[in-house]
């Protein structure tokens, strides 16, 4: 299948430079195109993406119906859509072949949140004796106190901490800035770690500006990160599956439910579109009932 990888370079080239998409988020578009090729192989079925048809392309999505969910087939469906209107918006071909593929129908996946009272018991479980201790504290305090994606926490850079202005500089998807304010708290937080224990790691080269360090003097990954966060959950014995979205989440649902608006929710949380911000609205009804209750002229 020579021919698909020359189309699918193509195809990342252009996802990288024109969209500005993350290394991640590459690997994310790339596997649902690879998984295809891989059943064209399998079944022996030679034909190139200039070529295929949608009655081949339909029987791949029954194929992997029997194996995904709703919400995995509704994403590689996504991903070979935007894959296939690359080759149109490209002339190498002149017809769209997923146009009549229907998503599958899903209800909303609320996001979990965790109360004020949980996110304070996670981070009074951390051993402050210990050095990674400060910098988990200042690293959970950040995640909860400007509603960052783990991506933007492992990459934020001393150089994109403005305190002085009350904001820190955020590199969020396609390579977009934003600006996100940063409370006295979590500034306090980050200023400890960095006077206290930072300056006293040995700092590979390139990772000299990188905020978080390893105890190699490298920035943390993506698993590490969450490896912290699990093995805190484990510590409280907290009987929720969380991660360092659960965080990002509470910071939005949080804001919500003292009165923020949703605009400004988006802008502090970098969503493209406000449709995503508004998945928040429906994570408290209890919330939504007292707004009524206290603003309506027939409450």
């Amino acid at each position: 299948m020579k021919v698909w990888k020359t189309y699918i370079n193509e195809y990342k080239t252009y996802l990288r430079i024109e969209r500005g998409l993350s290394e991640n988020s590459l690997t994310n578009y790339l596997f649902d195109i690879n998984r295809l090729v891989k059943y064209l192989e399998d079944n022996t079925i030679d034909v190139s993406p200039v070529l295929i048809g949608e009655e081949t392309l339909q029987q791949f999505i029954y194929y992997i119906a029997g194996e995904l969910n709703p919400r995995s087939r509704a994403r590689i469906i996504s991903g070979l859509k935007s894959f296939f209107k690359y080759l149109v918006f490209e002339d190498y071909r002149k017809d769209m072949p997923m146009e009549l593929i229907e998503v599958p129908k899903m209800g909303r996946k609320l996001p979990d949140t965790l109360s004020v009272n949980e996110i304070d018991r996670l981070i009074a479980a951390i051993d402050l004796s210990k050095n990674d201790g400060e910098r988990n504290k200042a690293m959970l305090e950040t995640l909860y106190g400007c509603g960052l994606r783990v991506s933007e926490l492992t990459t934020l850079r001393l150089s994109d901490l403005y305190f002085d202005e009350g904001f820190i500089r955020i590199t969020g998807k396609g390579s977009k800035q934003r600006f996100v304010p940063i409370g006295n708290t979590t500034q306090k937080f980050i200023a400890n770690y960095v006077k206290g224990i930072r300056v006293h790691l040995d700092i590979q080269k390139g990772h000299e500006d990188i905020v978080f360090l390893g105890r190699r003097g490298k920035g943390l990954t993506r698993a590490m990160v969450f490896t912290i966060i699990k093995r805190l959950a484990e510590k409280t014995t907290l009987q929720k599956n969380i991660s360092p979205h659960t965080f990002r989440h509470s910071f939005a649902t949080h804001l919500l439910e003292n009165g923020a608006d949703l605009r400004s929710i988006q802008l502090m949380m970098g969503h493209e579109s406000i449709t995503t911000t508004e998945v928040y609205m429906h994570v408290d009804r209890t919330f939504l009932s007292q707004i009524v209750n206290n603003f309506h002229p027939r409450k």
